[in-house]
């Protein structure tokens, strides 16, 4: 039996959803036309996906598993059309991502002089999509910001950089040269968590044991918004804080606040010459770079 890769496409659409109605919109046909092909998708399997009560629609444990095989599947067949379509071409191409405030320029100028015949395209990336681009194919290698999810990605590291806090510039605390994690631990923190281990731990133990809740923002132009509103603080690279400069936040150093780690990475089972030669490139152009506070 072959799957349909237009029905775990819709799967997935419900998954991440899960609400048949939402789904169908998101997918742009009607949602009679959805459950059908959800229902043959199950005949295929061999299995219930979902489990639909008056609770609402559930994942069952074999729709878990299908939904962990199903995002990858779909992001290498997608990867697999891009490649092809790009070896096609009369002029050899090499997409490269870029995390903001992170300049690639001396390693595109390196790269370039030993390949002037390549395309080399560049597309900026976010937080929440820097290792998509790269399995989905919209990118052959790209500069990401750790940590990332390393599972089937070949990573080398490039150099680290300090990061900062982002106040709003009536805050209490922006007129100090430095801050503690302590000063921060009350405050509403607008992103991960985990990504700031530092400031998560002094304010789990101010809470009692209770994680903070964590808001869902994807772009550093929100975060900032956010910011210069009052609504909380953020954490970002030195880098991505002087790009953003606006006159209603302040970025300040904050003592015992680990570095980020700028790291090149590319599909590991992907065996390109381009791939290795702007990987030297990039190594030795920005891995030289060593911003400071």
């Amino acid at each position: 039996m072959d799957l349909d890769l237009r029905k775990l496409r819709y799967f997935v659409a419900v998954a991440e959803e899960l609400h048949f109605g939402r789904a169908a919109e998101r997918l742009h046909i009607a949602q009679p036309v959805l459950s059908r092909q959800i229902r043959s998708l199950e005949d295929d399997v061999g299995a219930e996906v979902f489990d639909r009560d008056r609770r609402g629609t559930l994942l069952t444990p074999a729709g878990e598993q299908l939904l962990e095989d199903a995002v990858p599947l779909l992001a290498s067949a997608q990867a697999l059309i891009r490649r092809v379509k790009a070896a096609a071409q009369d002029t050899p191409t090499l997409t490269i991502g870029f995390m903001p405030g992170i300049t690639v320029t001396p390693a595109m100028v390196a790269f370039t002089a030993h390949h002037p015949h390549v395309n080399v395209r560049l597309l900026r990336t976010s937080w929440d999509n820097q290792v998509e681009v790269l399995l989905d194919g919209r990118a052959d290698v790209s500069v990401v910001r750790l940590p990332i999810d390393q599972h089937g990605l070949q990573v080398q590291p490039l150099f680290q950089e300090p990061r900062v806090v982002v106040l709003p510039v009536g805050h209490r605390l922006a007129n100090r040269p430095s801050l503690m994690i302590d000063d921060l631990a009350s405050e509403h923190l607008l992103q991960d968590s985990d990504a700031v281990p530092e400031w998560r731990d002094v304010a789990v133990e101010l809470r009692g044991g209770r994680r903070p809740e964590v808001p869902v923002i994807h772009q550093v132009e929100e975060k900032l918004e956010l910011v210069a509103a009052g609504v909380g603080i953020c954490v970002l690279p030195l880098s991505t804080a002087n790009f953003y400069t606006r006159p209603d936040v302040v970025p300040l150093p904050v003592e015992a606040l680990g570095p980020n780690e700028v790291a090149l990475a590319w599909v590991a089972s992907r065996h390109s010459p381009l791939i290795h030669d702007f990987a030297e490139a990039a190594a030795e152009t920005l891995g030289q770079r060593q911003p400071r506070q």
